[in-house]
């Protein structure tokens, strides 16, 4: 054990104090802006939620830096031996004892540290490899935070009052076109799944204290509990086009809540004293979503990381097969590898690219955090991003190491880890969940005869492609080999390297071949003129459709994509200011679809038949 000096003003205790007010800046930060989230709803300001989403990822970063330069400057951090070091994370320990937020502040201290330190001395003496103070017992002041969850304990007779009064209880400033309509509804459709008849003496409603904001929508998320049975909710409240607010459905399997906060959709901006709580009761929810991936979607994504790491250190311990050059047509642009018992794939961008990829690697770079800060609406992977990932070389298969080696070498590193063992270190690392590549998808079940899934999966391919329309994205490379299948049947954009704002795009017809007396033109160039941003639907189809089932079914019920007037259509409104809803639910099952009534303010039609997007609000 290391002598801890008592003197505060040693270089230990004002390294350790300077760390944590980092932190607490930053959480300060990041917590006023996840608060002012219920006024922007209240007012529905979406273009300004939108911004404070994409502005609050970059401030972890900006306090991470401006702390490292705190410490370099007025303690010479660099140059401190190393005893002071260990004895600044000893003493920063001590801090958090009493902290909210001990977790995250751990993970800021190695953001810091590691900007400082060479990374010889990453590991538990320096940074915290493993937590250091527990998350299960932290103690909340009633008087200074309100509690994690609210409890209320219904009867039969007064079911549908408790679901009011709850409602209220978020105190949302807009008022409801007809709260009392909505609570009818979601206290009859949550009957059907509950016997009202013989509650329990437990029978009670949990909600988390503070609502969960996104694009257009507001969350309500809890759980309902009757002896052993626990029915996850989330009643998602919406503005309708009157401008007033109403509950659009109930939400009320784990399908549907893993649903909501899916890797491919923007994170939640919800305020949270005790994140460690929060992240504990959504696990309740979804008990097989990895921790890293709810820490994620609450917008903490660097404790998502740091999470995930861990869990990819523990994977390797227990485990046994090899690295591997991913299944799927190799990339142009990156290098996909992965580990079979591992549900993730690495990319890294490689060193070169042919011709025709007129791009660069911060370009890339440049189009991967695009994807973070945007609103992914469900159709665009999640990535986490890492520098300087130390993985023990005896885990990669000769062919991987040879196929790095060829095209990403300025990436690697081989060196002997702290134990001995030799690693390859690689400077730069794209991580995403594992997904079924398309074209592969589409080759078994076409091999199988399984027409259904061939219709099925072609029919959410154009979806997917007019939910990012609806987020003003274009994908570039539409190529089925881009395009992945979830464990939930749901197709997931995950290339990124030539996707563009949908905006700066030209969606042009293709011009009329010349006449047979015009001069030749070579064979390899097109007979006009096209610039950077231009795009030619009408040329999707030769790549796409050579399958007859998925040529039916597409051109069935998205043949409009091929169609350059349907793309300039919402590009022009886009321009103008149109923010479509994109629901993480089938849109049967909002209420006001089951009760057949119009929307209320004559809301625009679909983009398409059982599409997932109206322009709303």
């Amino acid at each position: 054990m290391f002598n801890i000096p008592t003197d505060d003003a040693s270089p230990a205790q004002r390294i350790a104090r300077a760390l944590l007010e980092g932190f607490n800046r930053h959480y300060r930060l990041f917590s006023e802006n996840s608060r002012a989230a219920k006024q922007r709803f209240e007012q529905a300001d979406w273009h300004g939620q939108q911004r404070a989403m994409r502005e609050r990822i970059r401030f972890y970063d900006q306090r991470v830096r401006e702390t490292a330069t705190r410490l370099q400057t007025e303690f010479a951090a660099d140059a401190q031996p190393m005893d002071v070091w260990q004895q600044a994370k000893l003493l920063y320990i001590g801090l958090l004892l009493d902290h909210r937020q001990p977790e995250l502040a751990e993970t800021f201290f190695n953001s810091v540290t590691t900007k400082i330190l060479h990374r010889s001395y990453f590991h538990n003496d320096f940074i915290f490899v493993r937590p250091a103070v527990s998350t299960s017992y932290i103690e909340i002041d009633e008087a200074l935070a309100p509690r994690t969850y609210r409890v209320y304990y219904p009867t039969p007779e007064s079911w549908r009052a408790t679901w009011l009064q709850l409602v209220r209880d978020f105190d949302l400033q807009t008022p409801f076109e007809d709260l009392q309509r909505d609570v009818d509804d979601v206290a009859a459709e949550l009957q059907r799944h509950i016997d009202l008849s013989r509650p329990r003496t437990s029978f009670q409603i949990q909600v988390l204290a503070n609502l969960f904001f996104r694009n257009k929508g507001a969350y309500i998320v809890g759980r309902i509990i009757n002896g052993p049975q626990q029915i996850p909710i989330a009643l998602p409240v919406l503005h309708t086009a009157g401008g007033k607010l109403a509950i659009d459905t109930v939400l009320h399997s784990e399908d549907d809540i893993v649903m909501l906060f899916s890797y491919a959709r923007a994170y939640f901006l919800v305020e949270m004293q005790v994140p460690s709580a929060y992240v504990q009761f959504l696990r309740t929810l979804m008990p097989r979503k990895p921790r890293a991936e709810i820490y994620n979607a609450v917008g903490l994504h660097k404790q998502g990381k740091n999470s995930f790491y861990r869990d990819l250190l523990h994977h390797l311990r227990h485990s046994r097969d090899h690295f591997r050059i991913a299944p799927g047509i190799k990339g142009m642009v990156m290098l996909v590898f992965d580990l079979p018992s591992f549900p993730y794939v690495f990319k890294l961008i490689k060193d070169n690219y042919p011709p025709q990829k007129k791009t660069t690697r911060e370009q890339i770079k440049g189009k991967y955090q695009l994807v973070k800060v945007h609103d992914r609406v469900g159709r665009m992977a999640d990535t986490l991003e890492y520098s300087k990932v130390a993985l023990p070389l005896s885990r990669f298969e000769p062919e991987l190491i040879d196929e790095m080696k060829t095209h990403c070498a300025s990436l690697l590193e081989f060196t002997d880890g702290s134990g001995g063992e030799q690693e390859i270190i690689i400077d730069h690392a794209y991580i995403e969940r594992r997904m079924t590549p398309m074209n592969l998808f589409l080759k078994d079940a076409t091999a199988n005869g399984d027409f259904d899934a061939i219709t099925r999966a072609t029919i959410d391919y154009g979806n997917a492609i007019k939910d990012l329309i609806a987020a003003n994205i274009f994908p570039g490379d539409m190529l089925w080999k881009n395009f992945g299948i979830t464990r939930q049947s749901k197709v997931v954009f995950y290339d990124y390297d030539e996707i563009e704002y949908l905006s700066d795009c030209n969606f042009r017809h293709l011009p009329p071949p010349p006449a047979d007396d015009a001069p030749a033109t070579p064979p390899d160039k097109p007979w006009f003129d096209v610039g950077p941003k231009d795009v030619f639907p009408e040329t999707f189809g030769p790549f796409l459709l050579g399958n007859a089932r998925v040529r039916k079914a597409f051109l069935e019920h998205h043949a409009d994509l091929l169609d350059p007037a349907f793309w300039n259509l919402h590009k022009q409104r886009i321009l103008a200011g149109a923010m479509l809803d994109v629901f993480p639910y089938d849109v049967q099952r909002r209420f006001v679809n089951r009760r057949g009534e119009p929307e209320a303010g004559g809301a625009s039609a679909p983009m398409q038949a059982g599409a997932m997007q109206t322009d709303r609000g």
